[in-house]
């Protein structure tokens, strides 16, 4: 009896730090093949071409990923001592709203914008 040949799925990586590190495995089995490499056959894309900037592309997702480390860690700081002036924000304007009610564009002289036009009447959701 023969043996069934299978069709196989290949798994492509699914992050480009992986996807750079295949490359740079297929790359080197390109190179050690040389002139009798299969991948000379490709006909719309070159191995020639890329491979000699796959190290590079790398370093450029390495230091991605260190400068979205850092982003990350600014944006916790930024929340942080944005929490306390949100409030702070909020407070004032139901302050100064309670003691101007009559006259709300007054907040204005603080900073704030008052919109005082009417509210659009809400769309009541289909029934199902």
């Amino acid at each position: 009896m023969a043996n069934p040949v299978t069709k196989g799925r290949v798994a492509l990586p699914k992050t480009p730090k992986e996807g750079f590190e295949l490359a740079a495995k297929i790359y080197a089995k390109h190179l050690a093949d040389g002139a009798a490499s299969e991948l000379k056959n490709l006909v719309d894309v070159s191995w020639d071409a890329t491979g000699p900037g796959l190290a590079a592309g790398l370093a450029h997702h390495t230091e991605a990923e260190r400068l979205k480390g850092l982003m990350e860690a600014a944006y916790r700081l930024r929340d942080a001592a944005f929490a306390p002036v949100a409030d702070l924000n909020r407070a004032s304007a139901a302050y100064l709203k309670g003691k101007y009610a009559k006259n709300p564009k007054k907040l204005a002289e603080w900073g704030y914008t008052v919109d005082d036009s009417p509210r659009k009447p809400a769309v009541p959701k289909p029934a199902k």
